[in-house]
């Protein structure tokens, strides 16, 4: 009768401790994921602000700091079908990842269209303005396509004109390091500041070539090295770029926004 007893009351302790543990589990998760959310967008800022030309090198501002410093760039929803500005959801709670997932708010992309292998594009994209006395300074669009080993995740930045890149960088992949990995590299990055978009033609020409650009060759401006040793992530790369700045992304938003009718 008395190892019943025993055996009841380590069950009874071992049953209630797994209880308290979850409920102080749960309460932390609860508790840390506002935390979580709010580090998460400061990240977010920080990778802005590193292509935006605001300042030298966010990495060494703090939070207050780098919150400040966004408050100069305004974040602008984008209807990716009219090419033009959506002003009816809420630009704060928008979630362009969670949109690119959802039936209701993505599209399947075609074989065809799909140069950027992201199998759904949503309908709608988070944008950031920066403006100096009510014109147009910098556009900095969204990007994203798959490279080796996974999607990458980053920011485009153009000047005024619509037609040179002001900065260029990822802030989220997986790609190998040393190889694909090297997208991070400031040196690789600094190499798309002052590239040109289009041609005379108005026609996409920016492209990631194999190997190094002749600085001599005539269409130089609008051509960025391959990373050595990582030929399927520099061709990811430059299928996201064309991807995102034609047609099927932010082509139509460009050309209104080009012409004032966005």
């Amino acid at each position: 009768m008395a190892n019943k007893e025993t055996v009841t009351k380590t069950l009874l302790v071992t049953i209630t401790l797994s209880l308290v543990c979850s409920i102080l589990v749960s309460g932390a998760a609860v508790a840390l994921k506002s935390r979580q959310t709010e580090n998460q967008a400061l990240d977010v800022q920080q990778n802005i602000l590193a292509i935006s030309g605001l300042v030298a090198d966010p990495k060494t501002l703090t939070r207050q700091e780098i919150q400040e410093a966004f408050q100069k760039i305004t974040p602008k929803l984008v209807d990716l079908e009219t090419g033009k500005f959506n002003t009816i959801l809420n630009v704060d709670t928008f979630n362009q990842q969670a949109a690119s997932k959802d039936a209701a708010t993505s599209t399947v992309l075609s074989a065809d269209q799909d140069k950027a292998l992201i199998k759904r594009l949503e309908h709608t994209a988070k944008v950031y303005v920066i403006e100096r006395e009510g014109q147009l300074e910098t556009l900095i669009l969204p990007v994203r396509g798959y490279g080796l080993w996974s999607t990458l995740y980053g920011f485009l930045a153009l000047e005024n004109d619509l037609k040179t890149v002001a900065g260029f960088g990822f802030y989220q992949h997986a790609e190998t390091p040393g190889l694909g990995g090297e997208v991070d590299n400031p040196s690789w990055k600094a190499v798309w500041t002052g590239k040109k978009i289009f041609n005379t033609k108005g026609d996409i020409d920016i492209a990631v070539i194999k190997g190094s650009v002749d600085p001599t060759a005539h269409n130089a401006k609008h051509k960025i090295d391959g990373l050595s040793g990582a030929t399927l992530t520099s061709r990811g790369v430059n299928n996201l770029v064309n991807f995102w700045l034609g047609n099927n992304g932010f082509g139509p938003f460009l050309n209104n926004l080009k012409k004032g009718e966005a």
